[in-house]
């Protein structure tokens, strides 16, 4: 089946509250994507940032990022009165996310909302406390986190930070309120998510969702299940992910996750990881999977190193975790992220598998570090095609930040034009591939220059904030993506289930 979608983050889109959220400009959005044809809505990941304000390093990888809830559906629901909201400074530029100021606003509005829920919850509170089985451990992680001023877990005390008993059972009476607070966050999240994701499939449209293959470090992921990482006896990381150099990056990418202990996981037939990925699959339709590649080798850099360069590569789980997911979960809707360096062997894996995986069209062109398989004539059906993703610039920004051999080249090949646009272009080559499913940047797709870029990899700061301007995803830009669906042969089947396998 032919289709296509957008890429298109929760935080990026409009709203007057200094970031999106998942109310009434949510629907608009899945209403132009069922206008123009599109079959998948792709999301970043949806969990709370932590320091960096990157969605690939949050406090956990189940729960829901509180900066999304949907404050005018607060008060429709009763529990904010407008005034305590409406009125507040929620940041000076609508297409920019201020998370310093989201970080000293958003809670304490949120915290009101929270106590006249708590108040009389509904009886699905209870039901969703009961069924979470993350979330008493992510509770008391964020309380415990609060009460020390929002420093790692690595500095606790240490009967905090090695989760002695006596310790946590003092936590749970003293910071009580604190939990019951962190607890009603994630049930008004998921509220609001399942309403949202039921309307999107109700109009056609599936999604696809994120999940970051490591955990961040200061997370409840990891110190809830410390001996399910390379950790030693004090708690702190033996070794840490990232990547080696390349023409990219001259000292590699430091990104400093604690890395998986797969020894013991596969002693206890991968646990952590099944219900991670089986949790995902209860609030997606589709998941990719980042960094696939880790599940062949991963790059191991000693901790406490400044960069990449003495990592070295060590053997990851391989088909055999691929086949306890297949056992316990089944066949399931996912996309490999495949990027990056590959060997004879990650390819091998990624065959049995059976995923898709990603095809990135910008990547093609780049003379640094030539992919001729990234060219759109090479693609197999069984991938999903791409012009950049948010680790890429925007079409607009690669053609004039690119080397000019690089942007001569994809012009010759592409047949590109100014009157056109170059972004349209590019989008055309790649609706027009042979790949099942082509997804587009909504930066791309609303011809935004380098300043609506998501994210510059080994870069820290003005990353993560890019958000579209009310009144963009207009009635005529639909009819112009529909036309286009309708020439390569993308609109949605009606009726059929989607299926990426």
């Amino acid at each position: 089946m032919r289709c296509a979608g957008i890429l298109m983050p929760i935080s990026s889109l409009p709203s007057p509250y200094g970031i999106g959220t998942l109310g009434a400009e949510a629907r608009k959005f899945v209403d132009f994507l069922a206008a123009g044809g599109q079959t998948c809505w792709q999301l970043l990941p949806i969990c709370p940032t932590s320091y960096g304000d990157s969605p690939y390093q949050s406090f956990s990888s189940f729960a829901g990022n509180p900066y999304f809830i949907d404050l005018d559906a607060l008060a429709q629901d009763g529990l904010l009165e407008p005034g305590e909201y409406q009125d507040l400074n929620w940041g000076a530029d609508p297409g920019r996310a201020d998370y310093g100021l989201l970080y000293e606003t958003r809670y304490p509005v949120l915290r009101k909302a929270a106590v006249r829920l708590l108040a009389d919850p509904p009886p699905e509170y209870g039901e969703f406390c009961a069924k979470s089985d993350w979330l008493d451990d992510y509770a008391l992680f964020m309380a415990l986190k609060s009460k020390h001023g929002g420093a790692s877990w690595f500095t606790w005390p240490e009967a905090e930070r090695l989760r002695r008993p006596g310790a946590l059972a003092e936590a749970k009476v003293w910071l009580a309120d604190e939990i019951r607070f962190w607890k009603a966050v994630q049930f008004l999240f998921f509220r609001q998510w399942a309403a949202l994701k039921g309307y999107a499939n109700g109009k056609g449209v599936y999604i696809i969702g994120d999940l970051p293959i490591y955990a961040a470090g200061d997370s409840a992921d990891v110190w809830a299940n410390p001996g399910q990482f390379q950790l030693d006896e004090n708690g702190l990381p033996t070794e840490v992910s990232g990547c080696p150099p390349d023409g990219f990056a001259a000292d590699g990418q430091l990104w400093g996750n604690p890395l998986f202990r797969w020894d013991r996981m596969k002693q206890d037939g991968y646990r952590w990881w099944l219900r991670r990925i089986a949790f995902q699959f209860t609030i997606y339709d589709v998941l990719r999977i980042d960094h696939f590649r880790g599940f062949d080798a991963y790059y191991a850099i000693p901790y406490g190193d400044k960069d990449a360069r003495n990592g070295r590569w060590r053997p990851g789980p391989g088909m055999d975790f691929f086949r306890a997911v297949n056992e316990k979960l089944g066949r399931q809707n996912i996309i490999a992220e495949d990027l990056g360096f590959l060997t004879d062997s990650v390819r091998e894996l990624l065959r049995q598998t059976g995923y898709p995986g990603m095809k990135v069209l910008e990547l093609a062109f780049d003379s640094r570090d030539p992919a001729p398989g990234y060219l759109p004539h090479c693609y197999p059906p069984h991938c999903v095609a791409y012009t950049g993703t948010h680790d890429n610039d925007t079409i607009q920004g690669w053609m004039t930040s690119a080397a000019p051999e690089d942007a001569g080249f994809a012009k010759a090949y592409l047949r590109l034009s100014k009157q056109e646009g170059w972004h349209w272009g590019m989008m055309r080559a790649a609706w027009a591939s042979p790949a099942q499913l082509a997804v587009m940047q909504a930066q791309d797709l609303l011809g935004l220059g380098g300043e609506a870029r998501m994210n510059t990899p080994s870069t820290v700061g003005g990353n993560w904030q890019w958000r579209a301007l009310p009144g963009v995803f207009t009635p005529r830009l639909a009819r112009r993506l529909r036309r286009e669906m309708e020439v390569y042969q993308r609109l949605p089947a009606d009726g059929a289930p989607f299926n990426i396998l």
